[in-house]
Parts: structure tokens; C-alpha cells; sequence
């Protein structure tokens, strides 16, 4: 499947928080998006690796993307070395996404950079012929380098490159999020849980999401924004 889009996450709710509302707004245009998560957050607090699993289906149907597919790196021991690397070449090869969507190039959770590395590294690699890397049938697969490589923002701030309005998309981005219950405040859930709480299991968590997005919108006059940074500098003609 030819996907215009590709938003990479390390964990399952990665790209909800950070950049669903530009995947929405890209598929109101008219492009074709898709979801890959290299982990299944197995080392996190809460819920649980097939839990999660379930709950990114979930958020995918909601958000109405082209496909979303799991790597199944581990979790806070995935590298960036060549292992890894192929792994994640087959995917950029199978989609050939002219855009791709990454974690933040420096957060709080150090799998964020690592990353953001190990994708910016990839998709250079993927352009290679040399490389030679094949399918699920064993077809030898063609050199696919994406034209451009954005990483959003995360839990710290990292001053945009450019901000995307999100603005008529919010509520599907929040109820996506909330397809994982298991990860942030759902009273529903909460109330039958017996987990501990987390960082980001908390309402305010979620109000800091919002006032993060109501930030980013100020800065383009709108109500929502995301931001994201570009891998290179960035060209324009008009």
C-alpha cells in the first residue's frame, strides 16, 4: 500500500498525542495516511502489551488511517544499529511514504530519541540500492527514500520549525487518545482499576496536552496547532 504519509511511533499512543491532528488534517486533503509503532510499550506502567495492541486498533479506527502495523521492537532496548535498521527499511519500503512522521529528536522518555534516530537514519539507508531487503513473501523489495522527514513534538518543548492547524480536528485526536484507556484518564476505567497511577495517567495530564496545542495554535492565530521540526531546511517556490 502507496502511503503519503507515515507517522512512526516508538510506543502505541505516541503519534495520537503528538501528531494526529495533522494526520487528520492531511486525510481531509486527500491524503493517504498510516501508523507504524516499533514497540508495544510493554515496559509501561499500566495495561498490558496485548491491551495496548488492542487499544491501537482501536484509536486507528477512530482516526480512519490507511493501515497501522506493529514492528515489535522491545521496548527501552530497541538500538539504532543495523538490525533495527533493515527491520524498519522493510516498512518504509513496503508503504514508500513520500512524508514520514517521528518522535521527537530529544525528550523526557529516552526511547523518544533513540528513535528519532534510529528513524532518521533509516529512511536515509532505505534509499540505498546496495541495501537489499525483501517483503513477507520474500520478493526482494525496491530502494524507497521518503522526500521529507518531520519530527513532532513531545513531551518537552522543542521550538517548531512550522505548525500545523489542528483546530476542526480535536475532538477526534482526544477521543483517540482516549482509546487507551489503560494509559490516561478515562473515569470509566479508572474506577475498575486497580494499577497505580502515572505520569501521564492523570486529567491533568490532558489539560497539559491541550494547553501545549492551545499554545502552538496561538502562535498561528488559530484555536489547535501541532508542531513539528524538519530533518533539513526547508525549501519553498511561493
Amino acid at each position: 500500500m502507496k502511503l503519503d504519509i507515515l507517522a512512526i511511533g516508538v510506543h502505541p499512543d505516541d503519534v495520537e498525542l503528538a501528531c494526529a491532528g495533522t494526520l487528520l488534517a492531511q486525510q481531509a486533503l486527500g491524503k493517504t495516511t498510516g501508523i507504524l509503532d516499533l514497540t508495544r510499550g510493554e515496559l509501561g506502567t499500566r495495561g498490558t502489551p496485548e491491551g495496548r495492541l488492542q487499544e491501537a486498533q482501536a484509536s486507528a479506527r477512530i482516526l480512519g488511517v490507511a493501515v497501522r502495523e506493529q514492528a515489535y521492537m522491545a521496548d527501552g532496548f530497541f538500538r539504532n544499529d543495523e538490525e533495527h535498521q533493515r527491520t524498519l527499511i522493510q516498512f518504509i519500503r513496503k508503504f514508500r511514504p513520500e512524508i514520514v512522521l517521528g518522535n521527537a529528536i530529544d525528550d523526557r522518555h529516552p526511547d523518544h530519541g533513540r528513535a528519532a534516530q534510529l528513524i532518521r537514519d533509516s529512511c536515509f539507508y532505505s534509499g540505498l540500492r546496495q541495501i537489499t531487503t525483501t517483503d513477507e513473501q520474500g520478493t526482494p523489495q525496491l530502494p524507497w527514500r521518503p522526500k521529507q522527514l518531520f519530527h513532532y513534538i513531545q513531551d518537552r518543548y522543542i521550538s517548531p520549525d512550522f505548525v500545523v492547524d489542528v483546530s476542526s480536528y480535536w475532538a477526534t485526536k482526544t477521543a483517540a487518545i482516549r482509546a487507551f484507556e489503560s494509559q490516561f484518564y478515562v473515569p470509566e476505567y479508572q474506577a475498575n482499576s486497580q494499577e497505580p497511577q502515572s505520569y501521564i495517567s492523570t486529567p491533568e495530564f490532558l489539560d497539559f496536552l491541550e494547553a501545549r496545542a492551545e499554545e502552538l495554535g496561538h502562535a498561528i492565530g488559530v484555536k489547535y496547532g501541532e508542531g513539528l521540526t524538519s530533518a533539513r531546511l526547508l525549501g519553498i517556490r511561493d
